[in-house]
């Protein structure tokens, strides 16, 4: 089955370079030239993937990206003309899992939505093992990709449920921040350990009573975090 794509910029050529070198790969394209559309299109449809630039008329990437967060945990590369390290991690804290930073070779774009698919796609596989973890109040059903506290459902990104389904999986061992980077987000990612404290502290934002004095992910000081119910 093609994958669907919705891409989304204001600049029309760009668009229209992006549509024909993914159909040309047999991906089904949809675009959209604004934040409102964009939001509208992804609520009518369901996609595999979402590119969105940061610079939108009417609703710019970041607040698209929160609002999409509020319903969906569908992968959401950002696409950024500014090349400030800030502006990249303040989009991954919105909850998109990636970003590109223009101009950008189409080559690379099509690598990153390829390795993001695959990693989605062993990601469905893997769930078949074990459906549902129980951590005291914490439970997680990962073929739905759920997660509830005291059986609350907590909206969790995509990278923030792979984040803490790899922890879970592993009671007790601790993961480097390079670890997890590797990981979660692949050896071919071109991002910093910055992205990875900052999505521990909005999954911890999101799970923990205390977030300061958390119950399920702790951090091991100078070597990295690791999952234990206390």
């Amino acid at each position: 089955m093609a994958k669907k794509v919705l891409v989304v910029d204001d600049e029309k050529l760009i668009v229209k370079g992006i549509r024909f070198s993914l159909e040309q790969d047999g991906m089904e394209v949809d675009c959209a030239y604004d934040g409102e559309e964009a939001l509208r299109m992804a609520r009518e449809k369901e996609y595999d993937i979402i590119l969105l630039d940061v610079m939108l008329p009417k609703l710019d990437g970041f607040e698209v990206c929160q609002q999409l967060r509020e319903t969906s945990s569908v992968p959401v590369v950002m696409l950024t003309a500014k090349g400030d390290d800030m502006d990249k991690i303040l989009g991954l804290e919105y909850g998109a899992d990636d970003y590109i930073t223009k101009p950008f070779n189409i080559l690379e774009v099509k690598a990153r939505i390829k390795a993001i698919m695959r990693r989605t796609e062993k990601k469905g596989a893997e769930q078949t093992k074990s459906k549902v973890i129980q951590a005291g109040d914490l439970t997680m059903d990962c073929e739905a990709r759920r997660v509830n506290i005291a059986g609350r459902e907590v909206n969790l990104t995509a990278k923030e449920f792979d984040v803490l389904e790899l922890l879970i999986f592993h009671p007790n061992k601790v993961y480097s921040r390079e670890n997890l980077l590797n990981i979660v987000w692949g050896y071919e990612y071109p991002g910093d350990v910055r992205t990875v404290d900052v999505h521990i502290r909005r999954l911890r934002e999101k799970i923990e009573i205390n977030p300061s004095d958390p119950q399920y992910v702790h951090t091991k000081w100078g070597v990295g975090y690791y999952f234990q119910h206390s």
